[in-house]
């Protein structure tokens, strides 16, 4: 399979590797002036689909808000998602509803149908240019346990008032032995889109703040009072649209950090698949396709695993060999990977950020259903940012507490991250010379009796840093794809000079001399 690696050159993102929509999209410039002395309504703390779909809906509704980004809009998993926007999630129907029964599956459909509702609605009242599309969606199964299983799956999603079928057909060219579809799914170009909402919220007179990390908050005399890099945000409510909260919370313990692996594919028959398709692997793959400058990509993605573990050049190897079997002759033009977080209990966590101030609020736990959630979550945002009541606030509340929900995955995870706090303390490589350090590679190493992580420049140039990650003090790993240092306790990730990509950590890992 040809491969050809692409760079970034409009927009930057968290990661080496360049996403589909990077290339088709010029940067947001840094678009806003504020008095710093200005006490807003509302202080919305990242800049994704969850970001600004909240902050538009609070200034549509009267607020005075601001959008503080720590880079730039889209920067982070909403830039690297597939966009794909489904009335089902990764955790189907009948776990939704043994665990949260029956009247909470209902609800859980209710909402997925509301996030492609507001969407549409947004493309529709700002003519926004950003491929939205109602597709069919397909899940299939190609062995005979798989088929079982869909057989539960339909019968439950029906259950819970989803539109779904069996189908005797899928949109692409792998074997099955069975097929449901679900009517109303859709995708997007996902920047496309949220540039737009972004748009629409200056135009009625909020403020982005991109490049501003913040990287604490406190509440004086009833202000919360954001402290960003060398000035301040002052505001009355606080909203963490970061993929994950900063600082050690309790989601930090419900929510596990994964990456999965994308890539945008030409195919030599011109057999693009004209709906959305799902295998029922774990991880299962997931199928689309996207149009630009009048060129057709399959983008395909999968192979995923927490962040941190496994490698990512074997995940794109696999999904590269996965594509050539069943699409021979396909050549690959982009492939990228993105980060999300999978909540304990199999459902997203939206309201009040647990053990902080009543008017400090978190979205987040968002699994694979990155723009269906974040889009969800903006509406249930404002309504509680407002005082107001709605419909999904009890069943996405973060301090909810379900004894069986979860338990299990709770502690497989936590077991992990207490693991890999121990073991990769004792795990370096031992080196005698920065000679067995490839030209870009890097590795965490023990070297003149220090544990070290040694990035090689492709100019040769060393860039050594402390191992520990700055959140909880989990040591880093090398993510030799994005070349960046990936902590496999709770995600965060960092660039080659120690820079934080992605959080929850707010400090850079330190430099470290040794010349």
């Amino acid at each position: 399979m040809e491969t050809s690696d692409k760079t970034t050159t409009n927009v930057p993102r968290d990661a080496k590797t360049e996403s589909i929509w990077q290339s088709s999209i010029e940067k947001l410039q840094n678009v806003s002036d504020f008095n710093p002395d200005t006490l807003f309504d509302v202080l919305i703390i990242g800049g994704g689909i969850t970001g600004l779909t909240t902050a538009l809906l609070l200034q549509e509704s009267g607020q005075n808000c601001i959008l503080a980004e720590a880079h730039t809009i889209g920067f982070g998993t909403t830039g690297g998602t597939t966009a794909h926007l489904n009335t089902f999630l990764d955790n189907s129907y009948n776990y939704i509803e043994k665990d949260f029964g029956e009247e909470g599956s209902k609800l859980v459909a209710q909402a997925c149908r509301e996030a492609i509702n507001t969407i549409a609605d947004f493309v529709g009242r700002y003519q926004i240019d950003c491929g939205f599309a109602y597709k069919k969606g397909y899940l299939y199964a190609e062995l005979d346990k798989e088929a079982e299983e869909l057989d539960k799956i339909l019968q439950a999603s029906q259950k819970a008032g989803v539109s779904v079928t069996v189908s005797d057909s899928i949109p692409v060219s792998v074997p099955f032995k069975k097929a449901i579809v679900f009517d109303q799914q859709a995708q997007i170009h996902p920047l496309k889109y949220i540039y737009a909402l972004a748009e629409q919220f200056l135009k009625r007179g909020g403020k982005i703040a991109q490049n501003t990390m913040v990287k604490s908050v406190e509440k004086k005399d009833g202000v919360h009072i954001a402290a960003a890099g060398d000035f301040k945000i002052n505001a009355k409510k606080v909203a963490y649209a970061t993929h994950i909260p900063p600082g050690i919370n309790l989601l930090h313990f419900r929510c596990a950090p994964y990456r999965s692996y994308a890539l945008g594919v030409k195919l030599p028959q011109d057999n693009y698949p004209t709906d959305l398709a799902y295998d029922c692997k774990d991880p299962y793959h997931y199928f689309r396709t996207h149009e630009a400058n009048g060129e057709k990509y399959l983008v395909i993605g999968g192979d995923d695993h927490k962040t941190g573990h496994g490698s990512p050049e074997e995940s794109f190897s696999s999904l590269e060999d996965y594509v050539s079997q069943y699409y021979p002759g396909a050549s690959v033009a982009y492939r990228w990977s993105a980060q999300y977080y999978v909540p304990a209990d199999g459902l997203p966590y939206i309201g009040k950020l647990p053990g902080f101030d009543n008017d400090v609020y978190v979205a987040t736990g968002f699994g694979g259903n990155g723009i269906t959630l974040g889009s969800i979550s903006g509406k249930i945002l404002k309504d509680l940012l407002l005082g107001e009541k709605n419909t999904y606030a009890n069943l996405f509340e973060p301090g909810r507490i379900k004894p069986i929900a979860g338990f299990a995955e709770f502690v497989k995870e936590n077991a992990d991250v207490a693991y890999r706090f121990v073991a990769d303390r004792l795990s370096a490589q031992d080196i005698q010379s920065l000679n067995e350090i490839p030209l870009g590679g890097g590795a965490v190493v023990e070297y003149n009796k220090e544990k070290l992580a040694i990035y090689k420049g492709e100019d040769g140039q060393i860039h050594a840093l402390n191992p520990v990650c700055t959140h909880a003090k989990c040591i880093v790993n090398w993510n030799n794809a994005e070349k960046s240092w990936d902590c496999p306790c709770h995600g965060g990730r960092f660039d080659v000079n120690g820079e934080v990509l992605t959080g929850p950590a707010s400090k850079r890992l330190q430099k470290v001399d040794i010349s």
